[in-house]
Order: structure tokens, then C-alpha cells, then sequence
């Protein structure tokens, strides 16, 4: 299961009035191949399901992770910072032995 902070959950929310998404979209996170680490992080808008997709729902927000994605996400926070650093989505996965300095990659 992903869980979803306030923050994310406000930026999301953000997102979806802004691009006029109806409630048929959720927010589909998986992990890919790539990135310095490794494995990189995707996350964007979505509205078909797929077989094998989980789908799990925090702070009311509905997410979807393939079952491959599942696996390295578990237990994963999902958190929006808009802070001097940079702006965007963070990935707090318990699951990365290494991460690489932007947050956008890791390794298991």
C-alpha cells in the first residue's frame, strides 16, 4: 500500500481541478527501469485499468500500482514538496537500499 500526505493530496487534488479530470481518474504510480539508481519512479493521471493493477486508496486518494510496481512500492509515502529545493512529488520508500540526490531514482 502507498500512503498519501496532506500535501500530496492538496497537489493532486490541485492537478485533477486544474486539467478538469472527472472522478473516473485515479493517480497510477509504478517503477520502471532507469534512472542513475537503477529503478525510477513515474507517476501521472490515469483512467483505464489494466490487468494485474492494485488499487489502494489514502486520504482519499485513489492509487494504482501494477503488480511488478507493487512489489517495490510497498510501504511507500507519497509526499509533494514546494519547498527552496524544488518542487514536486517525493517518494518515501522504505523498500530503497540506495537513492540517487534528485529522489527520482533508486535501488532495492
Amino acid at each position: 500500500m502507498v500512503t498519501v500526505t496532506d500535501k500530496a493530496k492538496e497537489r493532486i487534488q490541485t492537478i485533477m481541478q486544474d486539467e478538469q479530470y472527472d472522478g473516473t481518474y485515479f493517480v497510477r504510480v509504478a517503477v520502471e527501469s532507469g534512472g542513475c539508481s537503477g529503478l525510477s519512479y513515474k507517476l501521472h493521471f490515469d483512467n483505464e485499468e489494466k490487468k494485474g493493477d492494485q488499487f489502494f486508496e489514502d486520504n482519499d486518494v485513489k492509487i494504482c500500482l501494477d503488480i511488478k510496481s507493487y512489489l517495490y512500492l510497498a510501504g511507500t509515502e507519497l509526499d509533494y514538496s514546494d519547498g527552496l529545493n524544488g518542487k514536486g512529488f517525493e517518494f518515501h520508500n522504505p523498500n530503497a537500499s540506495r537513492t540517487c540526490a534528485c529522489g527520482e531514482s533508486f535501488s532495492v
